[in-house]
């Protein structure tokens, strides 16, 4: 069945049921099953509802009250002082990190982080504030004593380290508490200041809640552990766009200065608060649905030969593909209605537009790719990266 959060026959089976042959729907009747990102979600009827009911006003004045009270909503379950509504995460991590670092100063990121692979070099093209990135651990977590060793000496010759970057989710993968508060304690005690890429913060919340806690109170013990965070609504909370920085009022004032002169000031932007205020009140939860479909799909892979299930954890599940055929397999899927990314190694991200019959299709689908049972569609094009 489909889910009732989303939009009609995006990424399940179509009415007409499934082919016997082979597990999946009928050719001629397919629907996308469309696994490339979480960012790919359409928004959903009552989302659009709340979209075209929302008051507006000019967000740039600071007089949407859409606006507004989004910024409210997520700065309390944030446990922050305030926030900032921004078009995209990428913005809101380049607002953070040049809100807390000016000209010749330098963060130290992981190697593999959003914020240093993923984002354009834009600290340091718009701010010039150096990376140091660091090498990271298979769960994205940097070694503390890699970054004790990172933060430069006040010294002339050197940039001057004044924040940490981390993530979580990273991958996938939920960052320990521990580890949170190990390397940001470590942090305050050489000074710096502390951001989290916190895209998929509510993912991580879901999948590491205790029995009864909410999910809106565990995102708050997660960023109780950093000075400022990003928390994305485009991914799998399903608005068409958005995305909010977190963290004191002053940080917050020099961050709308800093989005002002990238563009970011938007007029009557109440429009896309609405989708957001509608996702914190109605998609947090469902979030585990994604999850178990995420579990699904990598239960069904790892029985497959030729497959290897890196990892699988929320809702990304990363694959790795024996003899070089994953461009082969992608197009593959490609051709038969299953969308991903990669090129060596795949990754499929689970999300509302996607329940238990796509994902059942998306495994048949593989399982004769690699049964030998048709040659590859034609070629598409593939996407290397993370979003």
């Amino acid at each position: 069945m489909m889910s009732p959060h989303a939009p009609p026959l995006r990424g399940s089976l179509p009415p007409g049921g499934a082919d016997p042959a082979w597990g999946g729907p009928a050719p001629d009747r397919m629907s996308t099953v469309d696994l490339r990102s979480d960012t790919v979600t359409q928004p959903t009827a009552a989302m659009r509802e709340a979209m075209m009911a929302a008051p507006l006003g000019d967000d740039v004045f600071g007089d949407d009250p859409t606006v507004n009270a989004l910024q409210e909503r997520i700065a309390a379950i944030t446990g922050k002082e305030a926030a900032l509504f921004m078009p995209s995460g990428t913005q809101s991590n380049l607002c953070g990190i040049l809100a807390h670092c000016g000209r010749g100063d330098e963060y130290i990121v992981g190697q593999q982080a959003h914020t240093y692979r993923y984002e354009g070099g834009g600290a340091a093209v718009f701010g010039s504030v150096q990376p140091q990135p660091l090498a990271q651990d298979a769960q994205g977590r940097m070694a503390l004593a890699d970054i004790a060793a990172a933060i430069k000496p006040d010294d002339p010759h050197f940039a001057r380290t004044r924040l940490l970057c981390l993530e979580n989710t990273w991958n996938g993968h939920v960052m320990p508490d521990d580890y949170l508060r190990e390397a940001t304690a470590l942090a305050r005690q050489h000074g710096l200041a502390t951001h989290l890429d916190g895209a998929r913060v509510f993912n991580a919340a879901v999948a590491s809640a205790r029995p009864g806690q909410g999910a809106h109170e565990r995102v708050r013990e997660i960023a109780d552990h950093v000075d400022s965070l990003s928390v994305c609504f485009s991914k799998g909370l399903g608005a068409p766009i958005g995305s909010a920085l977190c963290g004191s009022r002053e940080l917050i004032e020099r961050a709308r200065r800093i989005r002002k002169m990238a563009g970011g000031g938007l007029r009557q932007a109440g429009l896309l608060a609405a989708c957001a205020l509608h996702a914190l009140d109605h998609h947090v939860d469902r979030l585990a649905e994604d999850h178990a479909n995420a579990q699904r799909l990598a239960e069904g892979l790892r029985g497959i030969e030729g497959l290897s299930v890196r990892s699988a954890e929320t809702n990304i599940v990363f694959v790795d593909v024996a003899d070089g055929r994953g461009p082969a397999l992608l197009d593959f899927l490609q051709a038969h209605g299953v969308l991903a990314t990669g090129l060596i190694g795949l990754r499929f991200v689970t999300h509302l537009g996607v329940d238990a019959a796509g994902i059942g299709h998306a495994v048949a689908i593989a399982r004769r790719f690699f049964a030998g049972a048709n040659v590859p569609g034609p070629a598409g094009t593939t996407m290397a990266g993370p979003y």
